[in-house]
């Protein structure tokens, strides 16, 4: 069997004398849309921060691809796309300057990157906004730009932190879509960090996480089946009054 495409092992994390993470664990396969679900102050965001190196912890291990995030950092993030739940893409640039920007701090030439662009864009349905400036943009295409940028570098590993917050009903449900669809098509391992139940799908891997802690992992059915319920929601709710 194929090595996990994320594997996380006994991560912990403390700010101050608040542990927000407690030896978190959990795996990734090839191709596998995982939603990481917690409500707000679950420990999402830290956990983000730590497999994108932002923070560092002295307890656990992340690995890329069979890459040590702390012995091999380099190896292990050129595999990995990102999209934060605050927006980094520079207002005053132009799609285009934005993508091509990005390209470069992944040493990705002009020619190569122009074709990539290109191709992510129009999967976007974007390609004819290339050079509107990104104030121009609202705030689904906004999120489209970043999902383009973040697969620019071909990751196996996506990263979505609560990707959809502040999205109108349709532009969420466009999102949920796409995502999926990379995910089927192009074998495309995800993370997708939220706390709304309509994102998740039957398909998907849950990890659902409370209070810094690992409660639940597997199959939709499965959790659902453990928590003798009809649906995720349900099964959510029990989930989190347990631990609460």
């Amino acid at each position: 069997m194929d090595k996990p495409i994320l594997n996380v092992e006994g991560l912990s994390y403390v700010y101050g004398n608040k542990l927000a993470l407690n030896k978190v664990c959990f795996s990734v396969n090839k191709g596998e849309c995982c939603i990481l679900l917690g409500p707000n102050g679950a420990g999402k965001s830290t956990l983000f921060a730590l497999v994108t190196r932002l923070l560092d912890s002295r307890d656990g291990c992340i690995e890329i691809n069979g890459w040590d995030l702390k012995k091999k950092s380099a190896q292990a993030l050129m595999g990995l796309g990102v999209v934060f739940q605050q927006s980094t893409l520079d207002l005053d640039l132009t799609v285009l300057q934005n993508l091509h920007y990005h390209a470069s701090l992944f040493g990705i030439g002009y020619q190569q990157a122009s074709i990539s662009i290109q191709r992510e864009l129009e999967r976007q349905d974007m390609y004819d906004r290339r050079f509107e400036k990104v104030r121009e943009l609202n705030g689904g295409h906004k999120r489209r730009l970043e999902i383009a940028r973040a697969l620019l570098n071909k990751p196996s590993l996506l990263l979505l932190d609560e990707p959809t917050v502040g999205l109108d009903v349709p532009s969420r449900k466009a999102m949920v879509e796409y995502v999926h669809g990379l995910c089927e098509r192009d074998h495309l391992s995800v993370v997708w960090a939220t706390h709304l139940i309509d994102e998740v799908r039957p398909s998907d891997k849950l990890v659902v996480l409370h209070q810094g802690e690992v409660k639940a992992e597997g199959s939709v059915e499965s959790i659902c089946e453990k928590q003798s319920t009809m649906n995720i929601s349900e099964a959510f709710e029990q989930i989190i009054q347990k631990q609460s």
